[in-house]
């Protein structure tokens, strides 16, 4: 270690001497003599004074053969305290501290009953070095006391050399003259080897957290000293990160692993299935002793799901850390654990007060369960238990205080554009307006974001009709949200609260009435023509900038496509997915590009509704979208995208997440419901499974049964009706796909004839033959006529013949890829 870090080193005719603050400098050779005899520590039979008898001191002697001088030093702080036989063996620390040879200092730091003197004592069982071991107190606040302990430590392990003996043996021996020199020296001679001084935060004096430094810089290559405790040693960490390596153990590395909570609740006679133990232990944050005594309140009432103010926990909490807190400080816990995370500008708003920053600083020193949210030291949180106890208190002791505090936090955090947090501590303050407001604002966009499922935790706090009532900017929200996740009657009823909060003309309520003409058409209760209608006045109705905007063209462009206007339906659609894009309306543009897909698909333009398949498909995914029913129609058009270039796999892949969506998809938006299920259909026949795309035309019918009245999709389920109905049976080519005509092909395609020789023997057209051939490539997700041959072959359609793929042309080749 570098000179003078921990307390100023000369260098003097090349000799070391130290010079700590404010003391005459000692020379550190000069002292050192040799003394008369084998002297060393050893088990003392002098008298013990009373106070030591009473801690269970054991006299060390300094001696051979004479008398000597007795020693005193408490025998039971020079051992590990004994293990647990219910303790968690930390296999992965206790190695990354024996492979730690380069790091001559280890901090273990954290809260009390995280394991820190467990993992210690694991590590001094299983590592090759020897172990010495001083268990610190307050007593060790005088160094000669500490220093004392630590020469006997040292002696266990190998005895002390005699100039060190001499220096305790002497009363009159000054600390840093005699003593600290010597056994500084002492260590710097020796073999490897560990102390570990284990709650090292007790020492609070100068003296000893110098004498502790000078130690440290004399510590030889491959011996380690180990520092554990509560909250940092007073020492210059920040100094010695940057000059020595310095491994740093916390609450993170120490918190219990999955397995490890496991073990331990099975050692207490707790066995959880596995939510159960996810969420304690996302309770506990791994912490040990707040499982071990969850554990107990398990075995006592049953319960899995842990609390602050459970009884051992708060009586755990409470002894070892809020009982011994000055009133100043256990009240700044208490009214900041409103705050689900904080910073000083929010606490003092909170608090209405100054000097958040220094409180906060001042409980991280002493390691509060404070959990530090960012490298700034500029947000933080309380662990989740510390907090429940801390809230319980405050809503024992100052019930009032709680609305008020958590209003000043929502209006900090509006202030501070964060809606989100905001309306947390509205509704926390009781404040139901200024929820709806902000649940309003956001609602959509945060939808839009992938997380639907926040918006609608929002939405159940108003699910009680005299709320949607009078917030009826919220109950069209919801209805939105609730169609979109399937929930149709839900939907209607939050439609009609909409309607009901219009007629009452409060304020504010014009906003709501073409957002309302909107829901009407998606819900599509009375055919697309009324569809349509309601769609053009919303339309007509919203602003440009309006975000419900993009969702009015979204159903107007469908109502087009139920009644057959498929030009002016793409033009709209169009609309839709520029307004949606500008908005960040993903949910949206994903539908509008999927319609826009088919469309593209229908009137053969393949290269077009690739494209937009493609671009729906990254929309989604980008989004997060792909957990939503919603994207079921989009994620099949990129399936048939990908079929009609033989990407098999892939189309797969995406059937699959749609149809795992379709159960969702219900008649909540049922012209979606069922251009889906046909889209998914026809994707399942083009693979020849017939049995999945009978199950998505079964679940169209049902949909149907429910809104008969929905234009064109009607024939679409007719078409698909009858061409499963034509699909030949298995054996005969049924599972493939494929028509009568195109069966009667494929022999033909084994061979070396064109496709003029071809329709010369089967009496059609070359360009039948063509088109036939393109059909077979597509629904075999091929793109050549020797794959098509294979593929026919592995399904048992053709017996097994030679290709003679020289004789093929160009443009046969490739068919498929320009259907």
């Amino acid at each position: 270690m570098p000179a003078g870090l921990l307390a100023p080193i000369l260098i003097v005719g090349g000799r070391r001497n130290l010079r700590p603050r404010g003391r005459r400098g000692w020379d550190g050779e000069a002292d050192i003599k040799p003394v008369e005899g084998n002297r060393y520590f050893g088990v003392g039979r002098g008298p013990l004074n009373r106070a030591l008898r009473e801690l269970g001191a054991k006299a060390i002697l300094v001696g051979s053969s004479d008398p000597g001088v007795v020693l005193d030093v408490v025998e039971s702080k020079l051992r590990p305290p004994p293990g647990r036989p219910e303790s968690v063996p930390r296999t992965a620390l206790v190695n990354r501290l024996r492979a730690a040879g380069a790091f001559p200092i280890v901090l273990v730091v954290a809260p009390a009953g995280y394991g820190k003197t467990t993992l210690l004592s694991q590590w001094a069982a299983r590592d090759t070095r020897p172990f010495a071991w001083v268990s610190v107190d307050e007593r060790d606040n005088d160094p000669h006391v500490l220093l004392k302990h630590v020469a006997a430590a040292l002696d266990r392990i190998e005895p002390l050399g005699a100039d060190v003996t001499v220096a305790f043996e002497r009363p009159e021996s000054p600390v840093w003259d005699a003593i600290v020199p010597r056994l500084s020296a002492e260590l710097a001679s020796r073999s490897p080897f560990v102390i570990v001084m284990d709650g090292a935060d007790a020492l609070l004096s100068t003296d000893s957290t110098e004498a502790i430094g000078i130690l440290i810089e004399n510590i030889p290559p491959g011996s380690m000293i180990a520092l554990s405790g509560r909250a940092l040693p007073r020492m210059p960490i920040a100094t010695l990160r940057v000059a020595e390596p310095l491994l740093e153990i916390g609450p993170y590395e120490l918190a219990l692993s999955r397995r490890e909570a496991e073990i331990l609740l099975r050692a207490s006679g707790v066995d959880l299935d596995e939510t159960e133990l996810a969420g304690l232990l996302h309770r506990t944050e791994g912490w040990a002793a707040g499982l071990r005594l969850a554990a107990l309140a398990s075995l006592e009432d049953g319960a899995s799901r842990p609390a602050g103010d459970d009884r051992y926990i708060a009586d755990y909490l409470g002894s070892e850390y809020l009982s011994r807190l000055e009133p100043r400080v256990l009240r700044f816990l208490r009214r900041t654990s409103v705050l689900e995370r904080m910073c000083a500008p929010l606490c003092n708003a909170v608090l209405s007060a100054k000097g958040s920053a220094a409180e906060l600083e001042e409980i991280e020193r002493a390691n509060l369960f404070l959990v530090q949210l960012d490298h700034h030291r500029g947000w933080y949180r309380y662990h989740h238990l510390f907090r429940d106890l801390l809230q319980r208190d405050l809503e024992e002791q100052e019930p009032d205080l709680v609305p008020v505090l958590h209003r000043r936090a929502a209006a900090w955090y509006e202030a501070h554009v964060d809606p989100e947090s905001a309306l947390f501590h509205a509704h926390a303050a009781g404040d139901i307006d200024d929820t709806a407001r902000i649940l309003g604002s956001i609602a959509q966009q945060v939808h839009d974001s992938g997380r639907a499922a926040v918006v609608e935790g929002w939405l159940d706090l108003f699910d009680v009709d005299e709320r949607l009532d009078r917030h009826p900017a919220v109950a069209i929200q919801g209805s939105s949200i609730l169609a979109a996740r399937g929930r149709a009657d839900e939907a209607d009823r939050w439609l009609h609260a909409a309607e009901r909060g219009v007629a009452s003309r409060r304020r504010g309520v014009a906003a709501v009435r073409p957002r309302i003409a909107v829901m009407r058409a998606a819900l599509c209760t009375d055919g697309p023509a009324q569809m349509q209608a309601h769609a053009s006045d919303a339309v007509s109705k919203l602003a440009a900038d309006d975000p419900w905007r993009p969702a009015a063209l979204l159903v107007r462009g469908t109502a087009d496509v139920l009644l057959g206007d498929r030009d002016s339906a793409d033009a709209v659609l169009a609309e839709a997915v520029e307004r949606a894009a500008m908005s960040g309306s993903t949910e949206t543009r994903a539908i509008a590009l999927g319609e826009r897909s088919m469309l593209a698909a229908a009137r053969e333009d393949v290269r077009t509704a690739d494209a937009l398949a493609e671009e729906a498909q990254r929309v989604i995914e980008e989004g997060e979208l792909a957990d939503y029913p919603t994207s079921s129609l989009a994620l099949a058009a990129s399936a048939r995208s990908r079929l009609r270039h033989g990407q098999w796999d892939h189309a797969r892949r995406l059937l699959t997440a749609a149809t795992r969506q379709t159960p969702h998809l219900t008649y909540a938006l049922p012209w979606l419901a069922v251009q889906a299920r046909i889209e998914l259909a026809d994707a399942y026949v083009t693979l020849r499974d017939r049995e999945a795309a009978e199950q998505m035309l079964e679940e169209a019918r049902g949909i149907l049964v429910v809104r008969p009245d929905l234009g064109l999709l009607g024939e679409a389920v007719a078409r698909l009706e009858l061409e499963l109905a034509g699909m030949p049976e298995a054996g005969t080519g049924g599972s493939s796909g494929l028509t009568r005509a195109e069966l009667r092909l494929l022999p033909h395609l084994s061979t070396h004839l064109s496709f003029r020789e071809i329709g010369e023997r089967l009496h059609v057209s070359r360009n039948t033959i063509k088109t036939q051939a393109i059909s077979v490539y597509r629904k075999l997700g091929v793109s050549s006529r020797s794959e098509a041959v294979a593929v026919a072959e592995d399904l048992g359609l053709v017996e097994a013949a030679e290709v003679k793929d020289d004789r093929l042309e160009l443009d046969e080749a490739v068919g498929s890829l320009v259907l």
